[in-house]
């Protein structure tokens, strides 16, 4: 315990030196923390909102456009197919479930989504208040959009045309608030869902100049895609590819987008790895040298220690002392910062009505962090150490 509070009096000594070497530590560890975090959190977000769908169709375009914009809600959606096309597949001996997704409109921003109540139903999410729709005009909303809206079962209010907000609003047809869902931190919690066939009436509501007009366009209902689960995992081999050929709609793997995703996303958390390694190369330097040069100018105080008694295991762990000190206090500082960052920028992602991530959560992996600060600090300290170890206590005095 002695050696303990000497080393950390000897490490505060000199303040600045320590400040900078425990600032370059910090830095190199919130950066590793950060990057751990960020990419446990999207990869658990995916896979929750990806759960149970094999495969999404919807118009040709981009598969991955195809993924974000249906089932991750992040991207505008490559068209609409006709609804014809989608209840053919219902029929379909491969396919066990199909859950129609409808976009077009949102409110402030958020997304209204036209859909089943099975949609609600495949992520076994709870309400907090009020009943699914039973009929047209009817939603129930997310968690994040009953708290940043104020809106509560009963309200109503009118959606406006496009997905990202501010076009025309369609004051004709209101919409009327029946539930709230309990937040999960899936898509659901950013969403405003109700019936399909509201979707369908707020448009001919709106456009439609007769009652002949509305008969045409309700013979030419579209919907934007459809989610869709197997009946067997065999599926995936033949299914996709009778979509892609024998169809003028296309099927899309969120598997596989999202898998493309995140190795493009990659590319990026390689570039703040490398600048992490950096800093923490540039932290174990500086670390080495400071302990360096405290060995040649404390010799009188190893002398003075050496005399009444200390051996030198004690002088070299006084040392290691002072490294572990700066490891310690580094590793809380950078998990705190690291942290702290991944809040931050969950709660901008939630500002802009995108993936929800921010929770404090310690996934295995951070047990990383610790374990690299002992280890630079230990490094760092090793030669130093070695240094104070072996010179004798004579060499010591002489140098006085």
């Amino acid at each position: 315990m002695k050696t303990i509070a000497f080393a950390w009096r000897y490490l505060w000594s000199r303040p600045l030196a320590a400040a900078l070497n425990l600032l370059l530590l910090t830095l190199g560890l919130a950066s590793i923390t950060f990057l751990l975090l960020l990419s446990h959190q999207l990869s658990n977000a995916f896979q929750r909102d990806l759960a149970g769908i094999d495969v999404v169709v919807g118009a040709k375009g981009s598969p991955m456009q195809l993924i974000l914009s249906g089932v991750l809600h992040l991207d505008v959606p490559t068209g609409n197919v006709a609804l014809s096309a989608i209840k053919a597949l219902e029929s379909h001996p491969l396919v066990a479930k199909v859950i129609p997704i409808s976009l077009g409109d949102s409110f402030r921003g958020y997304r209204i989504v036209g859909t089943s109540p099975e949609y609600l139903r495949h992520y076994a999410v709870k309400l907090a208040q009020g009943s699914v729709w039973s009929q047209p005009m009817q939603a129930v909303i997310g968690a994040q959009v009953a708290s940043k809206t104020g809106l509560k079962v009963g309200d109503s209010f009118v959606g406006t045309h496009g997905l990202s907000g501010g076009g025309e609003e369609h004051k004709l047809s209101p919409y009327r608030v029946v539930g709230v869902l309990a937040a999960s931190g899936l898509v659901l919690d950013r969403l405003v869902m109700t019936a399909t066939e509201s979707v369908w009436q707020v448009h001919e509501t709106n456009t439609a100049l007769d009652d002949e007009d509305k008969k045409i366009m309700r013979a030419e209902r579209e919907i934007t895609l459809a989610l869709i689960q197997y009946k067997t995992p065999l599926a995936a081999v033949t299914f996709p590819r009778y979509i892609n050929t024998s169809t003028e709609m296309q099927a899309a793997s969120p598997a596989y987008e999202i898998t493309r995703l995140l190795s493009m996303v990659g590319i990026g958390t390689d570039v703040l790895r490398a600048l992490a390694g950096v800093l923490l190369l540039s932290a174990g330097l500086s670390v080495f040298i400071a302990l360096w040069g405290a060995v040649r100018e404390r010799r009188a105080d190893l002398a003075l220690l050496r005399m009444l008694g200390a051996p030198p295991r004690k002088i070299a762990g006084l040392l290691l002392c002072e490294a572990l000190w700066l490891a310690l206090l580094a590793s809380v500082l950078g998990l705190l910062v690291g942290q702290g960052l991944t809040a931050l920028i969950g709660w901008l992602l939630q500002l802009e009505q995108s993936v929800l991530i921010g929770d404090l959560v310690w996934p295995p992996e951070l047990f990383a962090v610790p374990a690299l600060a002992l280890l630079v600090g230990l490094i760092s300290a090793l030669l130093p150490a070695w240094e104070a170890y072996r010179v004798s206590v004579f060499e010591l005095l002489q140098s006085r």
